[in-house]
């Protein structure tokens, strides 16, 4: 087993990429210095520099978008702390694989092993439990980088065992940033093109790249091959690469969860403006329309409730629209529903009556009063249920003064907002009807 094992380099920390590799892995930052963004986790005084340049860490966790340094900041760690670097993409990874890598990993302890799990999210239950006798061992330390929310997808006893550090996707200044560098640099960059770029067009170029550092430098080398060398990037070379740009929306990851709440949110805001651009992303996205119109049917009795009651009509017929039309045309009803809901009034009555209802239930269970109960057989009219109940459509104005519950309870409370308002106006009214009833009886 020795010879084996003897037979085996050890991997040390990532060398310099080759020439002939992408402009984005050979641009990667070589050391913490050469990082740009992530300041809240990198910037002086922060928890995960003064780790690294004690190396002293067990486990981390990397969560965030796509291109926004997970890969990189793991191979910059495993060069400031010069430890052997092992990666591994969960995706083409499997059992055996990872057994090897672990064995390997105990036999070759003293070098401190750093096992990269890329798309960490995607090993199963059994993949990840593997991990968790070298984890606590400290037989290698775990960098896990995800796309997907940890809490859903990492089993909680890594992730306990974890330092989790979330990336934003990085600023449009941070990539021009390294735009430029990439343009002068001679010997890993793109500088012996002698290529001139303004600001703004490298800001442009930024910007349609959704703060996504691999997507810029691969844009920005694709630009550079197509004009060759020794002249100026100009807005029409920027403009027909964004022509081909799809943009960053994963419809099963974050991007998908966060689109549709800032969508929702922005609709019962009644900001019109920002729900129609949340709605454009999601159908630039490939998002499905039902899933959004059931959104808003949702929406239309939660957040417009009885301030507006066709909102829940024009929901409901913009849902039946996309069942019935499909895309593209069905995009105009999502448009129709999103702009009427966006502007109808507001009110949450039917959603705080329900929980306050629901509430009432679990703290006191009433029963139904005798003159309440079902009397269409014999035998129930013969038990006196139904006996003393007043026929409402018998009384003026259609209020009977009877009571409908055995302790009365304040439960539905409108607001008043657009049509509810008449509503409470006209439940003020049944109210003192019902009172004068009640006293006329007593008498």
């Amino acid at each position: 087993m020795d010879d084996l094992f003897e037979s085996i380099k050890p991997k040390p920390a990532p060398a310099d990429a080759p020439a002939t590799a992408p402009l984005a892995v050979r641009m990667r930052p070589r050391c913490m210095a050469e990082v740009v963004g992530h300041r809240h986790i990198l910037a002086e005084g922060c928890l995960l520099p003064r780790l690294v340049q004690a190396n002293n860490f067990g486990s981390l966790m990397f969560y965030g978008p796509p291109g926004c340094g997970k890969t990189t900041l793991a191979e910059v760690i495993a060069r400031e702390t010069k430890s052997r670097f092992v990666k591994i993409n969960a995706v083409l990874s499997n059992v055996a694989e990872l057994r090897d890598e672990l064995k390997m990993a105990r036999y070759l302890k003293g070098e401190r092993t750093i096992l990269f799990i890329d798309e960490i999210h995607r090993f199963n239950k059994a993949q990840q439990d593997l991990l968790l006798p070298d984890v606590e061992d400290g037989n290698v330390r775990l960098i896990g980088a995800t796309t997907h929310n940890p809490g859903f997808y990492i089993n909680a006893p890594l992730l306990s065992r974890s330092h989790l550090f979330k990336l934003e996707p990085l600023s449009a200044d941070d990539v021009v940033l390294v735009l430029r560098r990439a343009l002068s640099d001679e010997t890993r960059g793109l500088g012996a093109f002698k290529i001139k770029a303004g600001g703004e067009i490298l800001k442009s170029l930024a910007q349609i790249c959704d703060g996504d550092m691999r997507r810029a430098l691969n844009a920005l080398e694709t630009i550079v091959l197509g004009i060759g060398g020794g002249k100026e990037m100009t807005a029409k070379d920027v403009e027909v690469f964004a022509q081909e740009r799809r943009i960053r929306y994963d419809a099963d990851e974050d991007e998908h969860y966060d689109t549709i709440s800032a969508f929702i949110k922005s609709v019962r805001g009644s900001d019109p403006d920002a729900a129609m651009y949340w709605l454009a992303k999601m159908l630039e996205g490939g998002e499905d329309p039902r899933f959004i119109a059931r959104r808003l049917v949702i929406l239309a009795s939660e957040d417009v409730g009885l301030a507006d009651s066709r909102g829940l009509l024009v929901a409901n017929a913009a849902f039946d629209a996309c069942e019935r039309v499909g895309l593209p045309e069905c995009e105009l009803n999502l448009a129709h529903a999103t702009i009427f809901l966006a502007c109808s009034p507001k009110s949450n009555s039917a959603t705080l009556a329900l929980a306050e209802a629901r509430a009432q239930v679990r703290k006191n269970l009433q029963s139904v009063p005798v003159y309440l109960r079902d009397s269409h057989t014999k035998l129930n009219r013969a038990l006196g249920q139904g006996e003393g109940y007043i026929y409402s459509h018998d009384c003026p104005e259609h209020i009977s003064g009877q009571e409908y519950l055995e302790k009365p309870l304040s439960i539905y409370k409108p607001k008043l907002f657009g049509s509810e308002k008449q509503i409470a106006e006209r439940l003020a009214a049944y109210k003192n009807l019902k009172k004068n009833i009640q006293k006329r009886s007593k008498k």
